[in-house]
């Protein structure tokens, strides 16, 4: 659901960031007041595991079409909202700028869309069905529940963002229609997913989860080591990213589906000018790897192996899971310890 530049309007995009902005700037105060440092490695490697399981788009049968993992209430459930917030926001900026995945205008929207509705209000409803004295089975409800509604969120921002950037070309009924149908489907195998990664983790660290919810005292005065959770989902990440990107489904996902049943084309042309050309400059600048492949390969007319192969073993592919899931991780988990040390060092703390 990453949305591309040509969606929005340069004062919807700008506005949008700027959303987006303070939401970051708010849950980076609330992890440096929680000073929590078992974050720090937890947040690094959640992120690189969500960065790799966002390259594996699966096929939603009979439609055409395909989605990916959001992974936005997985780290919520694991980390807590502010933090899950910062990790989500920073796989996000890592693939608009490095892999021209989602462009650098729409940052800000897909942050909101793919951040704020699971880590908040997907969150808040899991918190609510979860209870004070939660089991896996309440915390799965809670979190398929959650998950289902803040897709679904997602997608109809993704619609009203659109209207208000005046593109004509999705009339705003069949498009909700489309995208909130489409994306159903999504969330349900999202869900899944969820429930079952936060499951493993319920399974070998309880408390990990419960303190997510304010639940756990003990996870923050125990010194129970989390080095099962963080060799299990860092090894997983390696093999997302590396392997199992091989098998990513081809169709277009749900937006650009959807986008094509009313269009005819995934994507919409856009009349660039002042911003949207600067900053399409600048995307063209920092994305070294575009599309998650070689800028060599790209340049000779080769790119990666055919969509028509499948599964597709690719190289560039490999190369570009892990090093964005290896960037991904130094990222959040450098963003979580400087945000810890520098507690002690506010002004009248």
């Amino acid at each position: 659901m990453h949305m591309a530049d040509a969606l929005l309007s340069p004062a919807v995009g700008v506005a949008f960031l700027a959303a987006s902005g303070a939401g970051i700037a708010y849950s980076a105060k609330k992890v440096r007041e929680e000073a929590d440092e078992k974050k720090v490695p937890l947040m690094g490697v959640m992120g690189a595991f969500v960065f790799a399981a966002q390259m594996i788009n699966f096929s939603i049968p009979g439609t055409g079409s395909s989605g990916h993992l959001g992974g936005g209430m997985l780290l919520a459930m694991v980390l807590g909202p502010y933090a899950a917030f910062l990790t989500i926001a920073s796989v996000l900026i890592v693939q608009a700028l490095i892999f021209a995945d989602g462009g650098i205008l729409a940052l800000g929207a897909n942050i909101w869309n793919m951040g704020f509705y699971p880590c908040v209000v997907g969150f808040l409803i899991y918190r609510l069905l979860a209870g004070k004295a939660p089991g896996f089975r309440r915390l799965s409800l809670g979190a398929a529940i959650g998950t289902l509604i803040a897709l679904e969120l997602g997608a109809f921002s993704v619609v009203i963002e659109t209207l208000l950037s005046g593109r004509s070309e999705l009339p705003f009924g069949k498009f909700c229609a489309l995208m909130l149908g489409i994306h159903f489907p999504i969330a349900i195998i999202e869900g899944v997913v969820t429930v079952a990664v936060v499951g493993l983790v319920f399974r070998i660290r309880p408390e990990v989860v419960k303190a997510s919810l304010g639940l756990d005292d003990n996870f923050g005065r125990e010194r129970r080591p989390l080095r099962p959770v963080i060799v299990s989902m860092f090894i997983a990440a390696l093999l997302v990213s590396g392997v199992v990107a091989w098998f990513a489904s081809a169709h277009p996902d749900g937006l650009e589906w959807s986008i094509n049943k009313i269009t005819g084309a995934t994507e919409l042309s856009s009349g660039k000018g002042g911003l949207e050309e600067g900053l399409s400059g600048l995307q063209q600048k920092t994305a070294i790897l575009p599309d998650y492949a070689f800028k060599k390969d790209q340049a000779a007319g080769e790119g990666p192996e055919s969509a028509e192969q499948w599964p597709a073993p690719s190289r560039e592919t490999s190369v570009s899971g892990v090093f964005g899931s290896m960037l991904v991780l130094g990222i959040a988990a450098a963003l979580a310890l400087v945000l810890v040390k520098v507690r002690g060092k506010a002004p009248g703390e």
